[in-house]
């Protein structure tokens, strides 16, 4: 149940950093608007940049959210041929709109200039289409509907309200469900279309739009700093995060390199899914190592703690605790049976195994003159000494 709500932390913070900004725009607007001139100019710019950016590093989502609210403000802004039968159809706007982001929520990130950025063009264009007869559904199923006395009074919002309502809970689960900040970008996008549609919002289009471009811009930049500092199986931060804190490290510390015992072993004998899911099930386990401990993700199945602060005396017990969680942890496998006779006709088509692994630590603390990456190497040397002592064990 935890795994499955794996993005409500991360979503919840985000949506609140961004109503937080929304109140403060409310709450001052005698400071902005004598400048809305230029906000309106430096709008493009923005759209521009972010546009640009969310397809380099991959943010597709993002990238065609941006473009088709360009269009909208240029829609609203500029007198272009469609604009009279746009804002003629209401609620048609808000439908596809709506329908728009909650699809984009669903979609993979792909690139943008491919066949899939093509293919998420049609969908959009199919979004659209499909809202228009909508409308035509809505009003043949309201006759049908209206011979049923107790549905009566709940037709008249069936045509927008509950396609609506349906969207937001497919944009709300997203967010439960994928740990991703492209999803809660989506989602107060939706929140501020559907409140100036409600005219729960008073505020003009140009600075939503600002605000809107400016949290996918920053969702760009803090995911572009995950994918270079974040390792993406195990989510723990990457070999080039520790080469960054080395850098700010005073002169007393304690390094431990952590081994997984026979991993290529295992490996090979239940193959490399298998083998990351032990990766990030030892991962999520050295990640709750006390004593101030700071985990990365070494290379392989290789990890390293660091403990700013600390002797080996105040990391050993913090290291033994992780050391024997990890195996204390019991691992539940599901292999597949070879398609035999017997086997077929054998309703049960995988069996179950639970196994365990080890790691082996090595601990060193940095000693007078000697720099960070000495002190690793003695780390690394105390963990071979672990593995040549058998294994399953701290050595200094």
């Amino acid at each position: 149940m935890i795994q499955f709500f794996s993005g409500f932390k991360s979503s919840i913070i985000s949506l609140i950093a961004f109503f937080v900004a929304f109140m403060l725009l409310s709450k001052f607007q005698s400071y902005w608007f004598v400048k809305i001139n230029l906000i309106e100019q430096v709008l493009y710019g923005l759209f521009a940049i972010t546009i640009m950016l969310s397809s380099y590093f991959n943010r597709s989502r993002l990238a065609l959210a941006a473009i088709i609210f360009l269009v909208f403000y240029l829609t609203l802004s500029q007198a272009l041929p469609w604009q009279t039968w746009v804002f003629s159809h209401g609620e048609w706007l808000v439908l596809t709109g709506a329908g728009v982001l909650s699809v984009l929520s669903v979609v993979k990130d792909r690139g943008l200039l491919s066949t899939h950025g093509f293919y998420r063009l049609t969908l959009i264009l199919f979004v659209g289409v499909a809202s228009y007869f909508w409308f035509d559904i809505a009003n043949v199923l309201v006759v049908k509907l209206t011979r049923v006395a107790q549905l009566e009074p709940w037709l008249k919002y069936l045509s927008v309200e509950l396609p609506l309502v349906f969207f937001a809970l497919l944009l709300v689960w997203r967010c439960l469900r994928e740990k991703s900040l492209v999803t809660t970008a989506l989602l107060s996008s939706y929140c501020i279309w559907l409140g100036q549609y409600y005219q729960l919002i008073t505020l003009p289009w140009s600075v939503l739009l600002t605000l809107m471009i400016m949290h996918y811009f920053f969702v760009v930049v803090v995911d572009s700093y995950f994918l270079a500092y974040r390792d993406e199986l195990t989510t723990l931060p990457s070999r080039r995060a520790l080469n960054q804190l080395a850098l700010s490290l005073g002169r007393k510390y304690t390094l431990a390199m952590l081994d997984i015992d026979h991993f290529k072993k295992f490996n090979d004998t239940y193959g490399h899914d298998i083998g990351d899911q032990v990766l990030k099930l030892v991962a999520s386990k050295l990640a709750q190592v006390k004593g101030s401990g700071k985990v990365f993700r070494y290379g392989g199945e290789e990890f390293t703690i660091v403990f700013p602060g600390k002797t080996t005396e105040q990391a050993l017990p913090a290291l033994e605790a992780v050391r024997q969680a990890v195996e204390d942890y019991k691992i539940v496998i599901r292999q597949e049976q070879r398609k035999t006779k017997q086997a077929r006709s054998d309703k049960k088509g995988s069996q179950v195994k639970t196994v365990s692994v080890t790691i082996s630590i090595g601990l060193a603390e940095r000693a007078s003159k000697l720099n960070f990456e000495q002190t690793l190497k003695l780390a690394d040397e105390a963990l071979y000494r672990a593995k040549k002592s058998g294994r399953n064990n701290v050595s200094e």
